[in-house]
């Protein structure tokens, strides 16, 4: 048995998570099944397995250059996913190397006893040699990018000026950025009372307030009480822009988990119908709701098929927070560069070509669709947008910001988000 704030079981854990996704498993899924399955988990032992299977996903082919140098043949998955973990805690901790060392042998006696030798053997040849490491991985354009091939060639097509600083920001450590609900609160109130708790933060253009660290919900003040919430700065965009009025029908046709959503009834008094596929995800949409005392229709259903959830009166506004790649939330989901493939973008293009296709029968004439995806991709973004306006006279593009659309990248503010606004012609 290991003690429960061990470095050793941390390893454990968190080799547990990574190997799910090297099975080919969700790894925040994973990671909400390991926290319900230990509800006596302290708030340091949970954020150090977290740390260790997220960091070890954005690294993880410089873990993979490494092992291809030593091994010659792949082990099995569980002990395959412990040495990548304890690679990237020799990284980042060389002064603690013997420790290291130890504590992911003691791991190794817990996850598969047979093999803890070779686990020792592997992470001390590891060290003779890591004067090697810096140039096992120059020599491998997914080690230095920390991104697959397919996946490096998208965003340098995509965005050939900031191809390298958008790889970069995907392997960073995420913002922090909450949202003030304006019917309990000034946003003036709420960063007085997060200054008076030790946060430091600044307010940026759309009103977000953004965190100089991130912090726990349950220290954050005025959390509970539902007077401020946990959204990206990127996303903070979306309401203000659809900018739905007072008495306005809305639909938040891809609601989950419900961030925009209690944003556009923060702003406004409209009547709004969020649907959600996945009724589990359903259920996360209403939590919130109701810790920000909102109210909403919220309907299961498939957006692309309206007759199963559409009354027949239009909308004035619709939210097309659409699925997408989600290459732009990388950092947040480090499992998706690697769980995604590059035949993966066709089919979502082809996914949100049929959900722009469903909800401009339902928009008003004169109505406005704000498109939303959380990606970099030009095929789910810009040239989606482009090819539903060749199909349709009717769609008229709104300039934003002056410009035809928003592309925002990953940066140390927010994440990347894409958003074009459009308008039926009466």
């Amino acid at each position: 048995m290991l003690a429960p704030d061990s470095l050793a079981q941390s390893f454990v854990w968190a080799a547990e998570l990574v190997a799910r996704v090297l099975e080919g498993g969700n790894l925040t899924d994973a990671f909400e099944r390991m926290q319900a399955a230990h509800p006596d988990w302290s708030e340091a032992s949970r954020g150090a397995v977290r740390d260790l299977a997220w960091s070890t996903l954005r690294e993880f082919r410089r873990g993979g250059v490494v092992l291809d140098k030593l091994l010659h043949t792949p082990p099995a998955i569980p002990v395959h996913a412990l040495l990548l973990v304890a690679l990237l805690r020799l990284r980042q901790r060389p002064e603690q190397s013997h420790t290291v060392v130890d504590q992911a042998v003691q791991a190794a006696a817990v996850i598969m006893p047979g093999l803890k030798n070779m686990v020792n053997g592997v992470l001390r040849n590891a060290l003779r040699q890591r004067d090697q490491w810096p140039v096992w991985e120059a020599g491998d354009a997914e080690a230095r990018h920390g991104f697959p091939k397919w996946w490096i060639e998208r965003v340098r097509q995509a965005h050939p000026g900031a191809w390298e600083a958008v790889l970069a920001a995907g392997n960073t450590r995420p913002p922090m950025a909450l949202r003030v609900n304006l019917r309990r609160g000034s946003i003036e109130a709420a960063a007085e009372a997060l200054a008076a708790a030790g946060c430091n933060l600044r307010r940026l253009d759309n009103d977000a307030l953004l965190l100089d660290a991130p912090l726990p919900v349950a220290r954050l003040p005025g959390y509970a009480e539902g007077r401020v919430s946990v959204q990206d700065a990127g996303a903070q965009w979306a309401a203000r822009l659809l900018d739905a009025q007072p008495g306005e029908r809305v639909l938040d046709a891809c609601a989950a988990p419900g961030g925009k959503t209690a944003h556009l009834l923060e702003r406004a008094d409209v009547a709004l119908l969020a649907l959600e596929l996945d009724p589990v995800r359903a259920r996360r949409v209403e939590h919130n709701l109701v810790r920000l005392g909102l109210a909403a229709e919220l309907k299961v259903a498939d957006c692309r098929r309206i007759a199963d959830w559409w009354d027949g009166r239009p909308f004035d506004c619709i939210l097309a927070d659409v699925p997408c790649s989600a290459s732009g939330v990388v950092r947040r989901h480090p499992d998706i560069k690697w769980l995604r493939r590059d035949t993966d973008i066709v089919h979502f293009a082809a996914q949100q070509a049929e959900i722009l296709e469903a909800l401009w029968h339902t928009l008003a004439p004169g109505g406005t669709m704000l498109y939303v995806t959380c990606s970099v991709f030009d095929e789910e973004n810009a040239a989606q947008i482009a090819r539903f306006c060749a199909r349709h006279a009717d769609a008229q593009r709104l300039s934003i910001q002056g410009r035809p659309d928003l592309q925002l990248l990953p940066d140390a503010e927010h994440d990347g988000f894409y958003f074009a606004l459009l308008r039926k012609h009466a």
